[in-house]
C-alpha cells in the first residue's frame, strides 16, 4: 500500500487541527493545504465530502533528499490527508518507503525509513 490510514474516532474538523499540531510536533511545517471540497465546488461546482490535502515538510529530511537525489522536488512535500466518508473520519500519509522505490537511489533509503516513521508515529497520534 502506498498510505498509512487509519479510521479516527473524531470529527473531521478536530482532525484536521490534531494532524497540523502532531505534524508540527514531529517537526514538519504544512507547506500547502488544498481544500478539495471547496476547491471542487468552486471549480466544477459540484458537492463532495470533506477532504483536505496537507503538504508536510520536515526541512532537514528534505535537505539530505535533495542533496542524495536533486531532482526529488517532484515527489515532496510529503502528502497527509483528512476527509470524511459517510459519517467516518480517516486520516492518512504517504509511505515514503514506497515513493522512493520508484528512484532508484539508495542513498535516499535510510532517509525514507526515517520520514516513514515519522509519518506513521502522526498517523496513530491522531
Amino acid at each position: 500500500m502506498y498510505q498509512y490510514k487509519k479510521e479516527v474516532g473524531m470529527s473531521y474538523a478536530e482532525a484536521v487541527a490534531r494532524a497540523m499540531e502532531e505534524l508540527q510536533k514531529e517537526g514538519f511545517g504544512v507547506l500547502t493545504e488544498i481544500d478539495v471540497k471547496a476547491t471542487l465546488k468552486k471549480k466544477l461546482d459540484v458537492d463532495y465530502d470533506d477532504y483536505i490535502i496537507l503538504g508536510a515538510c520536515n526541512p532537514p529530511f528534505a535537505y539530505q533528499a535533495l542533496q542524495a537525489e536533486q531532482d526529488l522536488g517532484l515527489m515532496l512535500p510529503c502528502n497527509v490527508i483528512v476527509y470524511s466518508k459517510k459519517g467516518k473520519t480517516f486520516v492518512a500519509a504517504i509511505r515514503p518507503t514506497v515513493q522512493m522505490q520508484k528512484i532508484n537511489n539508495p542513498k535516499l533509503n535510510g532517509i525514507a525509513v526515517q520520514v516513514e516513521e515519522k509519518l506513521k508515529k502522526i498517523v496513530d497520534s491522531i
